[in-house]
């Protein structure tokens, strides 16, 4: 006859647990605050080392299977864990949505420009006004013509691609992709191109992301 184990956990089990929950939240906490990562990257990350986290509690506090009957606290573990997904999920949509359309000062400019609304109630957007002139940049076997382009504010850049595949220009030199002017890149495909406002001032750089040494740069001045 087997021998059924405790419900309640041994002082060297919670221990085990505390520690593990300490080093689970300091991990995700460091790359936070030291910016080891971003993006993407860092929310996978973080929401990993929550998984992690959450399996700690259930085992070393909460004593999953150790109780008579595991199978009810394993579809209640299931259900919740299939909440917490919806609310989870469903708050990063939410919030992804709502940075996209309201809160960006960039996304804002961009929008103004697209639609060309250099003025609102005799007040300036900070959009552009007018036609100005269009700086051509060709991309064709892997070679950037011109890979430099001086250009004045409110000029546009134009990406022509001349080769035979997808294009997939982001701005940035390739270990950092920052958006310009709201956008944070195109996918050019074969003959076609794509055209940016030149609306903030300085030189950046931009890069095929699938191609790193497909890249130039462009310096826009008031």
């Amino acid at each position: 006859m087997s021998q059924r184990r405790p419900e309640h956990g041994t002082l060297q089990a919670y221990i085990t647990g505390f520690v593990l929950s300490v080093v689970f939240t300091f991990i995700p906490y460091q790359m936070v605050v030291h910016h080891t990562a971003t993006g993407t990257k860092l929310l996978a990350i973080i929401l990993g080392f929550g998984v992690l986290q959450m399996l700690v509690q259930l085992l070393f506090f909460l004593h999953i299977g150790r109780k008579p009957r595991p199978t009810w606290q394993i579809i209640f573990l299931g259900s919740t864990v299939f909440a917490i997904l919806v609310v989870v999920g469903g708050s990063i949509i939410i919030t992804s949505n709502l940075n996209h359309n309201m809160t960006p000062t960039e996304q804002v400019l961009k929008l103004t420009n697209d639609e060309g609304i250099y003025q609102v109630n005799g007040h300036k957007t900070g959009a552009c006004e007018g036609q100005n002139p269009n700086h051509l940049v060709m991309i064709m076997d892997g070679t950037v013509t011109p890979s430099a382009t001086n250009a004045h504010k409110c000029d546009t850049l134009t990406f022509q691609n001349h080769g035979s595949g997808t294009l997939h220009i982001a701005f940035g030199d390739g270990s950092t992709k920052p958006a310009y002017a709201g956008v944070d890149g195109y996918s050019i495909l074969a003959g076609q191109n794509e055209t940016v406002t030149l609306s903030q001032s300085g030189t950046y750089t931009f890069h095929d992301a699938h191609n790193p040494t497909i890249a130039g740069s462009f310096t826009v001045s008031e």
